[in-house]
């Protein structure tokens, strides 16, 4: 398989081949797609977990559990305010 790279692309591989942790340049892109595997794959979990979350939410819903759209913003809001102190 051939592959272009762009000259920025070889430059990082030859800036991680003169740190001597790598041996090779298909080392340094066998590195990258694990890591880009391993996004993906916790992205994926993530998308899973969201998509259960929501699923929780939509229950309470049907079940009347719901509270107005206002108290919800207000809540968020009250959320994002708090985090913010702590963060500051």
């Amino acid at each position: 398989m051939n592959v272009s790279l762009t000259p920025q692309m070889k430059q990082l591989i030859d800036e991680k081949l003169d740190t001597g942790m790598y041996h090779s340049a298909a080392e340094v892109v066998r590195e990258g797609l694990r890591l880009l595997a391993d996004r993906d794959r916790v992205r994926s979990m993530r998308l899973e977990e969201l998509k259960a979350e929501v699923r929780v939410g939509l229950d309470e819903l049907e079940r009347g559990e719901g509270i107005p759209g206002s108290q919800a913003i207000d809540e968020v809001r009250n959320r994002v305010k708090k985090n913010h102190r702590k963060d500051s």
